[in-house]
């Protein structure tokens, strides 16, 4: 894994389209000339986006982070896909968003990049990771096996990749997110055999879901910790999250 740093600067972006990726997912695109110089190369990078407080509320606005899900150096645009899900600044800005509206964010500040050479891939999480688990599985060197195992809400939820790698999916429908997530991914993982050779492990969303499967495979299956990631994007009973 190489990191690689970025300049870090804020930017004032415009909603130049909004479309209803599931019913529980928003894709916005946003255009702006100060997207010049902005880098991505990460599909698990993070920007923070900078959300106005609503209604009579004062003060500065409230910060998330957000996984850049496709950015355009030509076109000059980036994407971001919004889980509507709960209640917080984020949600609310996002159902309601419009053309023409902006927003300011901030970063990447760095980039993890993870070398294309790996005999396979699995990549795991919830629906906060599914931007990041698109952006990978729609970059990966052609042929190369990935396989996919996201915990949805409803089987509406589910999402299409277009990828010339080997792609192998699993949807584990569970309904609202529960402390049990993390054991329902277990279950799906327990027929999960790994293609011969060299593989790295991808896993985020909830932090005890990514605890849990973390644990699985370093301590069960006795996967090499150099060849995994695992990051929390969100706390059960948290304001919103990554």
């Amino acid at each position: 894994m190489v990191r690689v740093r970025h300049e870090l600067r804020r930017r004032e972006l415009t909603v130049s389209g909004v479309e209803a990726l599931t019913p529980r997912m928003r894709r916005i695109r946003f255009t702006s000339p100060e997207l010049a110089g902005f880098q991505s190369p990460s599909p698990d990078d993070h920007i923070k986006v900078f959300f106005p407080r609503q209604g009579d509320e004062a003060g500065p606005p409230v910060m998330r982070d957000f996984t850049p899900r496709a950015f355009d150096p030509v076109a000059g645009t980036l994407t971001l896909d919004f889980a509507l899900h709960g209640a917080g600044p984020a949600t609310e800005w996002a159902a309601s968003a419009q053309v023409g509206q902006t927003l300011e964010i901030g970063g990447p500040k760095g980039s993890s990049l993870m070398p294309d050479d790996f005999d396979w891939y699995l990549l795991v999480g919830d629906e906060s990771a599914l931007p990041a688990i698109g952006r990978r599985v729609e970059t990966l060197r052609p042929g190369v096996p990935v396989s996919t195992l996201v915990a949805v809400a409803r089987a509406d939820e589910v999402q299409h990749f277009e990828t010339r790698a080997a792609w192998r999916r699993e949807w584990v429908v569970r309904g609202e997110p529960s402390a049990q997530d993390g054991q329902h991914l277990l279950r799906a993982l327990a027929g999960f055999s790994p293609p011969p050779g060299d593989g790295f492990v991808w896993i985020a969303g909830e932090a005890s879901l990514v605890r849990e499967v973390r644990t699985h495979f370093v301590e069960e299956r006795r996967h090499p910790g150099d060849w995994l990631k695992a990051a929390a994007y969100w706390h059960r009973g948290a304001d919103e999250g990554h």
